[in-house]
């Protein structure tokens, strides 16, 4: 996996423990557009979160990842099948699965090889979801400070793939009869220090902390201090989902 593209493992703790979660409306609309629920795989799986939820409405569910180090971390379950694998090659049985998720993942793909693997994998029937999160909202204030923060202090560290978040995902490729989604979003009620711990995780400032020798996330939060008043209140926050959806022409 050398030209696996990893900016994840060496914070997988974080991850797993700051990332956001998916509602679980979300997977109630996948499962129920799905002809048949027989098995299930949940691309760049990273932890398991969406794993786990498919896990309540198919069979069997194929999580995969190429970071070992996530993997490890993800939930055990009788109907979960984790595997260490790129999601552009896999060992999974040809015509097998009837949904394919990849949450906030398919923008760093090899997208020409993954598609054919989705073509070689996927049952005449099956479908396909892929979703981003953008940067959330809190408040006209906050949202400004944190705003400054993505864009000014740490913007030219982010890999040139998180564009394709930027764009919703409008400009990326997607060979597939495509289905009209509805609209999901994620909500969470976090104090600051849960808010600093997501950012944490983000590849940009990890790339910053490398490259600089220094945590912006300091400066960040002596910022948000004043804005956030009590730094254990927690406020509501919110990520839009950007979602397509699609089945084979």
């Amino acid at each position: 996996m050398s030209d696996f593209k990893d900016h994840f493992s060496q914070q997988a703790e974080k991850y797993a423990q700051f990332r956001p979660t998916y509602p679980a409306e979300l997977f109630q609309y996948l499962s129920s557009i799905c002809k048949y629920r027989n098995r299930a795989w949940d691309s760049a799986t990273g932890n398991g979160q969406c794993a786990v939820k498919l896990s309540k409405y198919f069979n069997h569910v194929i999580a995969s990842d190429a970071s070992e180090r996530q993997i490890g971390l993800a939930p055990i379950s009788k109907k979960i099948s984790y595997r260490v694998a790129k999601s552009e090659k896999t060992d999974i049985k040809s015509d097998s699965i009837d949904l394919i998720t990849v949450a906030q993942a398919v923008h760093w793909f090899d997208l020409n090889q993954f598609y054919n693997e989705v073509d070689r994998v996927m049952t005449k029937s099956g479908i396909i979801a892929i979703w981003c999160y953008p940067l959330f909202s809190i408040n006209k204030e906050i949202d400004s400070v944190i705003n400054w923060f993505y864009k000014e202090v740490v913007g030219s560290y982010w890999p040139v793939e998180r564009q394709k978040v930027e764009e919703e995902y409008r400009t990326l490729e997607f060979p597939f009869r495509e289905i009209k989604a509805p609209n999901f979003q994620m909500t969470k009620e976090w104090d600051l220090g849960k808010i600093l711990g997501y950012i944490n995780t983000w590849s940009a400032v990890k790339k910053f902390n490398e490259v600089e020798g220094t945590d912006p996330v300091t400066g960040l939060r002596e910022k948000l201090l004043s804005l956030w008043g009590d730094q254990n209140f927690k406020r509501k926050i919110k990520w839009k989902i950007f979602l397509k959806v699609g089945m084979n022409i």
